[in-house]
């Protein structure tokens, strides 16, 4: 087995803003147990720092046109994971978040930190921080790490790069002035380099330097290589199609199994399922709704941005309003949106909850107490919430796209009969769509026998990471027999 380097800007329970920390905090976990030699690496940010205060200094890196930066070494919290992080207190100890200030802005250096870590990465890859240690397979992910790829490419014996995209519409995108500052080797700009229509685009460094490039679904990989969601892109992706390819992301069943879940108001399973309703109960009195075990309760956590589908909601409720149903929504974004959903709930507050924010343990509520989950994307790399759904008996109504198109099943009529269906998927980005699929579950909800058989199928899919992890340790096999 090769030994593997995980590189990331952000890994649960350390620092977490999205499906990227999950992914971080998982992924390794499952690959040390099929007996990989996988070490951790990310930043030092301040609240991992807060967390890490028993770690010890392994190693001091200097590191060309930065100060130097010390190794921390510890584990990932709750696993036997080595964690190294790279603490250089003038880049990465600062307050606010990973990306950016309290107040939500970008950091102006961020180029310079990335470049920092990306430098420092490829360092640890290459075993030039002392500690007898060398990657075989250097796994990079999103644009935070695209530079490694690009530096690692100009070393003679350099280990195998894979980067995973997890949202191609975030690309590291900086003026094309700072590339000099960063001191980077001046072979790595042009188009069929790191410059991207006139400006310095790290993404570009995984894309086009790493041997392999996979994202988190078959679908996604697929979509990302048209206009659509290629984003200026796609015609290098279709240029590397033979070194791309889609892996699921998995679930950690350890954290979302209502079976043993913490968080939740009672615990249940297939054999149980009964026992969900009094999570519902407590989910309606906590947000104010009428206790009516026999009205559809629908579920949202997520970003309310336009990826997310909110626009496409907000086209729907006023005809879901008049609907024999409840809607809880958690979740925060574009300020448009908070204000348009918060007024919608005071005009109707005996359908509509909103509360704004992130709240981990009202999101697992959340799942167990409702009947069906909304997720309306426009796109979605993978999606996770639609597969915590299925585990908990929670039926998902998802649009036909990404990761949602990967593990959802339609209700339809061949489906159900044959126990395949899952949920229930529409494909039109429009609130009649969304209304429509809507008004299908609600059909499905009164069917009784029918709508238990349909929790049950989304209760027994494996969407595990160890299913996930055989996958990634397969392509780790193929990138290093294509190392350029």
């Amino acid at each position: 087995m090769p030994k593997v380097l995980f590189a990331v800007s952000e890994a649960h329970p350390l620092i977490k803003t999205g499906g990227l920390a999950d992914f971080a905090g998982s992924l390794p976990v499952a690959l040390q147990e099929l007996r990989h030699d996988v070490r951790l690496v990310l930043p030092a940010y301040r609240p991992v720092l807060a967390q890490a205060r028993a770690w010890r200094e392994v190693a001091r890196l200097e590191l060309p046109g930065h100060q130097a930066a010390r190794i921390l070494e510890g584990a990932l919290p709750g696993t036997r994971v080595t964690c190294w992080l790279v603490h250089a207190p003038e880049w990465f100890d600062r307050p606010g978040g990973p990306y950016a200030d309290a107040g939500g802005h970008d950091w102006p250096d961020n180029a310079a930190r990335y470049a920092l870590f990306a430098r420092a990465v490829a360092q640890l890859a290459l075993d030039e921080a002392g500690l007898n240690w060398r990657a075989g397979v250097v796994h990079c992910s999103d644009w935070q790490t695209g530079l490694v790829p690009a530096l690692l490419s100009r070393e003679a014996e350099r280990p195998a790069t894979l980067f995973t995209i997890h949202n191609l519409a975030y690309q590291g995108l900086f003026p094309a002035a700072q590339f000099p500052a960063l001191n980077l080797p001046a072979a790595l700009w042009g188009h069929d380099g790191l410059e991207f229509h006139g400006q310095l685009s790290f993404i570009k460094g995984g894309l086009i330097y790493a041997d392999r490039i996979n994202t988190v679904s078959p679908t996604y990989a697929g979509e990302i290589t048209t206009p659509a969601l290629g984003y200026g892109l796609e015609g290098l992706l279709r240029h590397r199609a033979a070194h791309l390819s889609g892996i699921l992301n998995g679930v950690d069943y350890r954290v979302w199994d209502p079976a043993r879940d913490p968080l939740i108001i009672r615990n249940y399973s297939p054999a149980g399922l009964a026992h969900k309703a009094a999570n519902k109960a407590w989910l309606q009195q906590h947000c104010a709704l009428p206790a009516q075990e026999h009205i559809p309760l629908i579920g949202m956590v997520g970003r309310l941005v336009e990826q997310k589908g909110i626009d496409l909601l907000l086209a729907a409720l006023p005809q879901l309003m008049k609907l024999p149903l409840q809607l809880v929504l958690l979740g925060s974004g574009a300020r448009h949106f908070e204000d348009a959903l918060q007024d919608w709930a005071r005009r109707y507050p005996e359908q509509l909850s909103v509360r704004i924010g992130y709240n981990e343990e009202l999101a697992h509520r959340i799942e167990a107490g409702a009947d069906m989950f909304l997720m309306p994307s426009r796109f979605e790399p993978c999606g996770l919430n639609q597969l915590y759904s299925l585990r908990y008996g929670t039926v998902p109504i998802v649009r036909r796209t990404g990761g949602l198109a990967d593990t959802v099943v339609d209700a339809g009529a061949d489906n159900l009969k044959r126990d395949r269906a899952t949920g229930i998927v529409f494909s039109e980005e429009s609130g009649a769509a969304l209304l429509d699929a809507v008004r299908r579950a609600l059909n499905l909800f009164s069917g009784g026998a029918t709508w238990h058989a349909l929790m049950l199928a989304g209760m027994r899919q494996d969407y595990s990471w160890q299913a996930s992890a055989r996958r990634y340790s397969a392509l780790y096999q193929q990138a290093m027999a294509e190392r350029r």
